[in-house]
């Protein structure tokens, strides 16, 4: 059966795949709305998040920020981590011809697998980085079976 070519007509251009890519980078890199990457707020702190047998991890880097100052709660299965990063005091005098470092407010949120202990949380936070450990719950940890012989 042979099926015939039909001319499309709508193939993208060069200049709107540019386009798509200009307001992706944005996005990303100049503080754009993050919102479908977990990202809310003005600036948002890297996260490392790993998974053992036993415990989901989750690390952030939180450099010069005071561990009290960040809200740590878990609604339903998502985890969400929520603070501020307040500006240093201005000196006056002082002119800035480059500033790299990020301030204000920030959420993040985590979507987390249903074998998370609620009830079994607990947040560390050392050289800043904020660690925070979740316990799985005992019937989804693998169990080892030993073989009697007989």
């Amino acid at each position: 059966m042979a099926k015939d070519l039909m001319k499309w007509t709508q193939l993208p251009t060069i200049s709107s795949i540019q386009e798509e890519m200009n307001r992706m980078f944005d996005r990303v890199f100049r503080g754009g709305d993050l919102s479908d990457f977990g990202i809310t707020g003005t600036w948002a702190p890297p996260l490392d998040l790993s998974e053992t047998a036993d415990k989901v991890t989750v690390k952030a880097e939180i450099p010069g920020m005071d561990p009290k100052e960040i809200d740590i709660s878990i609604q339903g299965d998502t985890l969400i981590i929520k603070g501020e990063k307040k500006e240093e005091k201005e000196e006056k005098g002082k002119n800035y011809y480059r500033m790299e470092r990020r301030y204000g407010n920030f959420t993040r949120s985590v979507d987390l697998p249903a074998s998370v202990d609620t009830n079994k949380v607990t947040a560390e936070c050392k050289n800043g980085v904020l660690e925070i450990t979740m316990q799985k719950r005992e019937e989804v940890k693998p169990k080892q079976i030993t073989v009697k012989v007989g």
